[in-house]
């Protein structure tokens, strides 16, 4: 994760509100005869940001404009990208159409059917409702072609998860508010939430949530599984379970390093350096030795302690999982590695 700047941070747009931008300038041209300098949209919660037009261009049936996506302080793989909106007259009300740089739904599970532009619900009814607000003002039918298009959105989707999620060939059209929230967690969570969703759609029995990659990558090959059985956990360990107590696969293996592996088998959920630290107090306790209470890491610690530390957070992780899974028939298993890649303890299924 991007470090933190200090100070305010600044919020930002999703790339569903600037889409929606686009579309509202881009009728006033087609229908309205003129491009606006700037365009004004209403969020779902009522806010109203404006946001100038960085690219426009019109035919005889067409118009089309281009919106900055502008995150904010967020790390945003998006951020700065043109968002385009193409419009043009139909017959048969409001169709979307995936342009370059947009995905199109490949797998089951998600939101939006297979085969469809991968425009979320919400970004797609921001459009429609400025479609009608359009229609209304220059006395036109509901009947209207939308492409939305982000050039080098291909390149950019390879550093998502929308690989993953079965949405191939460029990015997804997001946001549930229109706001983008710096270092907002919502986000990772929502998407883990999708790959599981997906994972379920696609009749997968054994999903995988890690802490990173190296963790990822032994525990795909420990287990021969596929792409999209990752789900991509990182710290919110308890994001994906009370998620999948709820969506329940058959079985879930948890990876990690010894430092989260740890906080895991201490309680936490969260396994963020900066909302949870390793007790060890209560490390030293646990193994009965008093050494361990002067280490500054969990490392340190396991080169300390060897293998009874790692087995120990092994068995204290699963019990913490199998806790967050309770009231399931979720079968759980914990893999443990070190920072090369080596399986240092595992427990469970």
């Amino acid at each position: 994760m991007a470090r933190k700047p200090t100070g305010d941070l600044r919020r930002g747009w999703t790339t569903g509100a600037c889409a929606t931008a686009a579309v509202k300038a881009a009728l006033m041209r087609l229908w309205g005869g003129a491009f606006p300098g700037e365009v004004q949209i209403t969020l779902p919660k009522g806010e109203t940001p404006v946001f100038p037009l960085a690219h426009h261009a019109a035919g005889e049936d067409w118009a089309e404009v281009g919106i900055t996506k502008d995150a904010g302080d967020d790390p945003d793989v998006t951020h700065g990208a043109l968002i385009i909106a193409k419009v043009k007259n139909a017959t048969q009300g409001i169709v979307f159409k995936a342009g370059e740089g947009v995905g199109q739904v490949t797998k089951p599970g998600l939101p939006i059917a297979v085969g469809e532009p991968a425009i979320n619900p919400v970004p797609r009814a921001m459009m429609e409702g400025v479609v009608s607000e359009m229609a209304a003002q220059f006395g036109q039918t509901k009947d209207v072609e939308i492409t939305i298009s982000i050039p080098g959105g291909a390149e950019l989707a390879l550093k998502t998860w929308n690989p993953r999620l079965g949405i191939e060939g460029g990015l997804s059209i997001l946001g549930t508010t229109g706001i983008v929230r710096p270092f907002s967690c919502a986000a990772w969570i929502a998407s883990i939430h999708r790959g599981i969703d997906v994972a379920r759609a696609d009749g997968l029995t054994h999903v995988a949530g890690c802490t990173g990659a190296t963790s990822e990558r032994v525990v795909q090959e420990l287990y021969g599984l596929p792409d999209h059985a990752m789900l991509d956990m990182g710290d919110f360990a308890g994001g994906l379970l009370k998620y999948l107590a709820k969506h329940p696969v058959r079985r879930i293996t948890i990876g990690g390093g010894i430092g989260k592996m740890t906080k895991l088998a201490q309680g936490a959920v969260d396994l963020h350096s900066g909302r949870s630290q390793v007790d060890f107090e209560a490390l030293a306790e646990d193994l009965e030795r008093p050494d361990l209470a002067t280490a500054n890491t969990a490392l340190a610690a396991y080169e300390m302690a060897g293998a009874p530390m790692a087995q120990m957070v092994a068995c204290r992780g699963l019990a913490r999982v199998q806790a967050l899974l309770k009231d399931t028939q979720i079968t759980a298993d914990i893999v443990v590695i070190d920072r090369a890649g080596n399986v240092l303890a595992r427990a469970g299924a």
